[in-house]
């Protein structure tokens, strides 16, 4: 993955005030994402007068006060200063931003990044549950990790918790898979301790990704917000074994929210380690699968594309709307709705009917979640 690169002891070009731009009070990542798109950079932004910064919505005379504090600016070049000597990737929003993620209107204007993996590969499995698994649990998560070994272009997420969430990441290292965990706290530690060895593993084939800076501790709050990064970076997020409340219950409601497939593994009525996924599937949250294979159909993942589909769309004439679509999905495996309206520039009801145009004449594929695809 590219990084943006800054020549050492310039700390005041723009991946400086990328990092200023989080420090300052009150100014989360909807607001921070208004003013980028305002004012172009997060250093046009700091270089603002107090003045300019309280003509934007959010902006309180305290908050624009926020952006000349000496406080923010020491705490950016003391992050910095770190990103810089330990060869952390920052991924900036709209700086090869994760595009599942990129989609969600809480997803943080800064993540760091230690590993590998393609974080915009074809399918990205979230797999979560319980940190009391089972061994009908253990067995599941391993099966179905190796099912997906079969699919091309595939990448595991996952929390870095015990239970189910370590056998995942252990489960894809064994086999060479790529998985990225998403821990609650900065890269300059590992919680749980025992997962530290994982973790170095992890950064050879996969990766490890955080919103939360160094010297972040691993707090109980910081876990909550942790699951938005899984579930918002996923395709599915697939429930393995979980009580009716914790983190992998919290993660399938995110991903729900997100409209991004949830699915889960059902267990005994009377087992409280299973309830959880039960509950999820009654009240239609989650689908239920059984395998690999259940997951597979459930994604579309076992339809492969034909060639000759594609072929047969050069032969039609399309409206200068539909060419903009059908550009887009020929140059990605699949695109989400929420990415077409901002690439095509289309009002809602227009970009809904020319995608409908497009489908009924067999030309792309709706998919789980919102994404399409070309036949």
């Amino acid at each position: 993955m590219e990084m943006q690169v800054m020549e050492a002891g310039d700390h005041h070009g723009e991946l400086f005030y990328q990092l200023a731009l989080t420090y300052v009070p009150g100014v989360g990542s909807k607001t921070g994402r208004a003013l980028l798109e305002r004012y172009g950079s997060a250093a046009a932004i700091f270089k603002l007068p107090v003045k300019e910064l309280k003509n934007n919505d959010g902006i309180t005379d305290i908050r624009a006060k926020g952006f000349k504090d000496p406080e923010v600016m020491n705490k950016a070049e003391h992050e910095l200063d770190y990103v810089l000597k330990k060869d952390v990737q920052l991924i900036f929003h709209g700086h090869n931003y994760p595009n599942r993620l990129s989609n969600c209107s809480d997803a943080p204007l800064v993540l760091f990044y230690k590993g590998n993996a393609d974080l915009h590969a074809a399918k990205v499995v979230a797999i979560v549950g319980t940190r009391k698994n089972t061994d009908y649990g253990h067995q599941l998560c391993e099966e179905l990790i190796e099912g997906l070994q079969s699919l091309e272009n595939v990448l595991i997420v996952s929390g870095m918790a015990l239970g189910i969430d370590g056998i995942a990441h252990k489960k894809c290292v064994q086999l060479g898979m790529p998985t990225v965990g998403v821990p609650g706290h900065g890269l300059d530690r590992m919680y749980p301790h025992s997962h530290r060895e994982l973790a170095e593993q992890m950064i050879e084939n996969g990766g490890l990704l955080t919103e939360f800076p160094s010297e972040t501790l691993p707090e109980r709050n910081n876990f909550p917000m942790r699951n938005r990064i899984v579930a918002g970076l996923s395709d599915v997020t697939v429930v393995v074994e979980s009580p009716v409340s914790g983190g992998a219950l919290i993660t399938a409601h995110l991903a729900s929210g997100y409209n991004r497939e949830v699915a889960a593994f059902p267990g005994r009525v009377n087992d409280t380690r299973s309830a959880g996924c039960n509950e999820l599937i009654r009240t239609n949250i989650a689908a239920l699968i059984n395998n690999t294979s259940d997951l597979v159909e459930l994604m579309n993942w076992d339809k492969e594309r034909k060639p000759k589909a594609i072929q047969k769309q050069l032969f039609i004439n399309f409206t200068p709307e539909e060419q903009q679509i059908v550009d887009l999905l020929q140059a990605r495996d699949n695109v989400h709705a929420d990415e077409l309206f901002h690439q095509t520039g289309l009002a809602n009801s227009q970009l809904a009917a020319t995608l409908l145009q497009l489908e009924m004449q067999g030309i792309i594929k709706s998919l789980p979640g919102k994404y399409y695809r070309m036949y």
